[in-house]
């Protein structure tokens, strides 16, 4: 089964109505998918090249249905690139929301502050981010297509709609760049410092493969991260992933309203 595959079976069953825009969720951010309307759940089984949900805090369905008047489709869990080395582990995933008719891409994920001032339980819209994986998604690509310009890849539009919308909500938004680093491992103190000095406000170990497969298939991208943890040496803490599962659940609310209302100005 390819993208068009996965097409075909999930028109079968949820109907072939486009859908607008499609939602990649983090670590224990799937609540979202409880607002949706007209709801079609579909397991990730049933598609190929979907994630088999190998880290706990990830949904393993997709679902379809309308939220805020607009008809779109949540991944309720990724694959990472710390699971199988595949930095294009998403690729057909996102060329079936792209089938499926979706023009935006909205991706969320579970992220390490490195700024004093923005908490765990907060969210961070991203502006840009720094590829520090030493991989890209693109690698073996043919064609001129895979030099992908990646000049505003977070959407300028989607981000004022954003901070609009935030402003409305009363929620707390700050924004910031974010740093990918391959996991599956904490980063170190002096790779924080590291961050620090060339200019990220946020690490983790997602999105940015899903921000260049968007940008490449041609989908306006937006992320936001909900904040779990300082930034390793920054806190008296004790990172894991058990903590982050925690913390998520904090800035899950705050994400909710923010993609509820973004989704209606799409």
């Amino acid at each position: 089964m390819t993208a068009p595959a996965n097409v075909t079976l999930i028109r079968d069953r949820a109907g072939k109505t486009p859908i607008e825009a499609a939602i990649v969720l983090g670590s224990g951010l799937s609540g979202i998918g409880e607002r949706l309307a007209d709801k079609t759940v579909i397991p990730y089984a049933d598609l190929d090249g979907f994630p088999g949900g190998g880290v706990s805090g990830h949904g393993r369905e997709l679902l379809i249905g309308t939220l805020s008047g607009r008809r779109i489709a949540i991944l309720t869990g990724r694959q990472h690139y710390y699971e199988h080395g595949d930095a294009a582990a998403m690729r057909i995933p996102l060329e079936t929301m792209a089938g499926l008719g979706a023009e935006t891409l909205l991706l969320t994920n579970s992220a390490g502050s490195l700024v004093p001032d923005v908490k765990p339980g907060e969210v961070m819209m991203l502006t840009d981010h720094i590829n520090f994986s030493g991989t890209n998604p693109l690698i073996g690509e043919q064609g001129d297509a895979r030099f992908v310009n990646m000049v505003d890849a977070y959407d300028p539009g989607l981000r004022d709609t954003a901070k609009a919308v935030a402003t409305e909500e009363g929620v707390d938004l700050s924004e910031g760049v974010y740093m990918w680093f391959s996991g599956p491992t904490f980063e170190t103190p002096a790779e924080i410092r590291l961050a620090i000095s060339l200019g990220a406000h946020a690490v983790g170990m997602s999105t940015v493969p899903e921000t260049i497969l968007g940008r490449f298939l041609g989908l306006k991208v937006w992320a936001c991260s909900s904040i779990t943890n300082m930034g390793a040496g920054m806190a008296a803490e004790t990172i894991s992933h058990t903590q982050t599962k925690q913390m998520a659940l904090i800035g899950a609310e705050k994400l909710e309203r923010l993609i509820t209302g973004l989704v209606g100005r799409i």
